[in-house]
């Protein structure tokens, strides 16, 4: 529900100073006032709720999960797994474009009008750049009609490190 409210808005001029102005064009037409004059400003303002899209994206699979704005409460899920058939594709952005539409839709059904973004790669001593799924679903979120606020990474970087698995000598095959 989209409701346009008009608000006036006028500032008055400085009391103690005013200088003459010169018009170079008539008032009708654009001119110049002394005084500091917005006239009508149109305010759009939109009625719904907003939620967070977690989107953990490994080379593997995508899995995007619609929350509230606090985390607590599971709004709608999806993942690439839930949409193709083979394990490999798990991770195609097709994949991934899909699961976002699929999700997008229950929580249009739940009143969800935005979404703030929040990107995850698998992070610590794995990889830590999103799979090829990360950015089509942040595009498929857009395009499905949801707004979006703010898109931040939040992957997990280690400051110093845990240790990979392996040992001294590494992954004997």
């Amino acid at each position: 529900m989209v409701e346009i409210q008009t608000q006036t808005q006028a500032a008055p001029a400085p009391a103690a100073q005013q200088i003459p102005v010169q018009q170079s064009r008539p008032m009708g037409q654009g001119g110049f006032r002394g005084g500091r004059d917005f006239g009508e400003r149109r305010v759009l303002v939109f009625e719904g709720k907003w939620g967070v899209a977690h989107i953990f994206s490994s080379k593997n699979d995508t899995i995007i999960t619609i929350t509230d704005l606090s985390g607590a409460e599971t709004i709608a899920t999806g993942s690439g797994g839930m949409i193709v058939k083979s394990d490999r594709e798990e991770g195609s952005p097709y994949a991934a474009m899909q699961a976002a539409f699929k999700a997008s839709s229950k929580a249009k059904e739940r009143g969800i009008i935005g979404v703030h973004v929040r990107v995850r790669a698998p992070g610590g001593h794995l990889s830590k750049t999103p799979g090829p799924g990360a950015q089509a679903a942040i595009r498929a979120l857009a395009r499905s009609g949801l707004r979006i606020g703010k898109i931040e990474d939040v992957t997990p970087l280690p400051t110093d490190t845990t240790k990979r698995p392996g040992g001294k000598r590494g992954r004997r095959v």
